[in-house]
């Protein structure tokens, strides 16, 4: 078996962890951080929004040695606007010009045949009306407003409420992070944004939904044993699903990252950045939010009730009172000379330690005491 996956064994097993839970306000912080950076890019900056949502005309030509750098120049000097260039695979060159309307086309058309010694019968031009992309924008808010509804019925029945909130929040953050980035960047928001952050969502969800069902197998009836609270069985949860996460997201990004940095960045293929770099955020945010963001969230929420909280009482207390039995065994050792067991209490962990740091260690204990004393007997 691989390192990665004896790793996973032990992990799931709960033989070796990492306290997320118990530094749940580090990833709290980097995930603020995070989001405003991507607030104030998005403020600052904006979106670059695609001519499908803005408006303006498409040309395309034929099969031509002028560049794609130099036929920007061209069009930008003939409109007055930014252009976008892509190459074609029949050779050809697509001309984007935003903010242009027919009696503008005409004339872009004209001075782009002149410059690029091509005839204006052999450029075909498309307009594209600012109020076909905005048709498509109010379509994507309103499917985005219906999933999140139904994806907080369906947790708050499958699960619970407090699932439900911490999903939405970690639903929220991705999409926040995703445009955030795209702002920074400067990268062309076109139908394929659109897509790919509907889909980054169903990715978040699953990785989310993965943990969640975990913690809420090693739940059950957890109010009946005084070993574990709730918080530390929930990081059990995000161990024993950590190797498995990983490995999803990974094989997600392999593809995705070859369509952004190959596809997009040598063969300069417009429309693959557009929805590549999307999914590729996305998974990202999606894969941390899912283990440091919505599960935290759900202990912080659950170790507010006040079952939980007598709960984690009566653990901390017993945890006390063998640790105070111990403590009490080594200093009569100390007084009389006898030995007392080396064994830990099964109960007995400390503060702050999840489920994998406990249970009994197993230690042969030592003699338990001396033989009678020599002399002569009475």
């Amino acid at each position: 078996m691989s390192k990665l996956g004896n790793l996973g064994a032990k992990l799931y097993r709960g033989e070796v962890g990492y306290d997320f839970i118990g530094k749940r306000m580090i990833w709290y912080g980097v995930s603020i951080l995070i989001t405003i950076t991507a607030i104030v890019g998005l403020g600052v900056r904006g979106l670059n929004m695609g001519i499908e949502f803005e408006g303006g005309a498409i040309f395309t030509t034929p099969k031509t040695s002028v560049s794609a750098q130099k036929a920007e120049e061209y069009a930008a000097d003939a409109s007055g606007h930014p252009a976008v260039v892509q190459e074609l695979g029949s050779g050809g060159l697509r001309i984007q010009v935003a903010g242009v309307d027919t009696a503008k086309s005409d004339q872009i058309k004209a001075e782009l045949s002149k410059d690029m010694d091509i005839k204006a019968d052999d450029i075909n031009a498309d307009l594209v009306g600012p109020s076909w992309g905005a048709s498509i924008a109010n379509k994507a808010w309103q499917g985005l407003a219906i999933f999140m509804v139904l994806v907080v019925i369906y947790l708050a029945i499958a699960f619970e409420w407090r699932m439900a909130v911490a999903a939405l929040v970690a639903l929220i953050h991705d999409i926040t992070i995703t445009v955030g980035i795209y702002a920074l960047v400067g990268f062309e928001v076109t139908q394929g944004t659109v897509i790919g952050l509907l889909t980054i969502l169903g990715y978040s969800l699953y990785d989310t939904v993965v943990v969640f069902d975990s913690l809420k197998e090693q739940t059950k009836d957890l109010e009946k044993q005084t070993r574990w609270t709730y918080s530390e069985v929930a990081n059990r949860s995000i161990n024993s699903t950590l190797v498995r996460s990983i490995n999803t997201t990974v094989v997600a990004l392999l593809p995705v990252g070859g369509l952004l940095f190959i596809g997009g960045g040598f063969l300069g293929a417009g429309m693959l950045n557009d929805i590549s770099l999307s999914l590729f955020v996305g998974l990202a945010a999606g894969a941390y939010s899912s283990i440091f963001i919505a599960t935290p969230l759900v202990a912080d929420l659950k170790e507010r009730e006040p079952k939980m909280k007598a709960l984690k009482k009566r653990v901390l207390v017993k945890r006390a009172a063998a640790a105070a039995k111990a403590d009490t065994a080594v200093v009569g050792h100390q007084a009389d000379g006898s030995y007392a067991t080396d064994e830990e209490p099964q109960d007995a962990a400390p503060a702050g330690a999840g489920p994998a740091a406990t249970g009994p260690r197993n230690q042969p204990a030592r003699n338990r005491g001396r033989g009678r004393p020599s002399g002569k007997r009475r």
